[in-house]
């Protein structure tokens, strides 16, 4: 084993083949309220989730039938990812997650959120949660460094990431944070330091995606000006081993790769070779008799 999948992992704490349903619930998120172009990546869009259209009940009866097709006996975990999944009153939350974890061979609930989209009521959910499923709260961050956050349009900073992290992780919750590698003026050391700094804060889970440009959005603009470059898929692969190397072999790897809808990729064309980047990564550790953790070093 190369890396910490999250395959092995459900495997492991459920002893069964486990799949993710992919929820609308409807929500928005603060960065894109008011005229706000939220993150300068996002496309604004629900790209793989079910149809805001169809209820709940719909949504999952329309995915369940694909994945029983394929695993008879799989369970699933709820996953609410489309733009910011605690953007509403409690009593709406509620509402919608229970309901979801109603659903036969549901058996948990993971959450897509912002750090600053947490209200102490809503914390206080799900803590209520937690102690009725298995929860997991997944914080897109893309990167540690506030000069990165600052020209992302993230809207927060790394100290109320932080802050909402040990929070979570204090109540027990499992945590799941968001990155992006090749982002506009970061050093490859710098995206190391962030893969370091989150050992410290002893996350459970971790998504990498490669930095890609689509249509629409504000990073679209400054790329077709010329603002930056985009790195090659060897150079992305290089980079993801050496963030495997140092990170904490507890840390489960929930993705490897961005994806977008090919009608809406502008670039890299490498985009779209999910299989070849995952066999890339896994060649590349291969050859180098290499795996996730074999370089972490515990900094206190």
């Amino acid at each position: 084993m190369y890396y910490y999948n999250l395959t092995d992992f459900y495997k492991k704490k459920f002893g069964c083949k486990v799949a993710k349903l992919a929820f609308n619930g409807g929500f928005s998120c603060p960065n894109r309220e008011n005229g706000g172009s939220g993150c300068i990546f996002c496309t604004g869009s629900d790209e793989f989730a079910g149809e805001v259209t169809k209820t709940l009940k719909q949504q999952y009866e329309d995915q369940k039938l694909v994945v029983k097709n394929k695993w008879p006996d799989a369970k699933f975990i709820a996953y609410f990812g489309s733009y910011t999944n605690t953007y509403a009153p409690t009593d709406v939350l509620r509402e919608k997650f229970l309901e979801a974890l109603s659903f036969e061979d549901v058996i948990g609930i993971s959450i897509g959120t912002r750090c600053d989209c947490i209200s102490d009521d809503c914390f206080e959910f799900l803590e209520e949660l937690n102690k009725k499923t298995f929860l997991t709260v997944e914080l897109g961050l893309q990167s540690i460094h506030d000069e990165t956050l600052k020209f992302i349009n993230r809207g927060h900073d790394l100290d109320s990431f932080d802050n909402m992290v040990k929070r979570l992780k204090k109540a027990s919750i499992n945590v799941v944070v968001h990155i992006i590698d090749g982002l506009p003026f970061e050093t490859e050391d710098m995206m190391l330091e962030t893969i370091r700094h989150l050992n410290d804060l002893e996350i459970d889970g971790i998504k990498i995606h490669n930095l890609y440009i689509a249509k629409g959005t504000v990073l679209e603009k400054l790329y077709l000006n010329g603002k930056f470059e985009l790195m090659s898929m060897e150079h992305y692969i290089n980079i993801v081993c050496k963030q495997l190397e140092i990170l904490s072999p507890n840390i489960v790897v929930h993705r490897l790769t961005g994806e977008t809808m090919v009608e809406k990729l502008v670039a890299p064309t490498w985009a779209r070779e999910k299989i070849n980047i995952l066999n890339g990564v896994v060649k590349k550790l291969k050859k180098d008799k290499s795996y996730q953790g074999k370089y972490y070093k515990k900094s206190h």
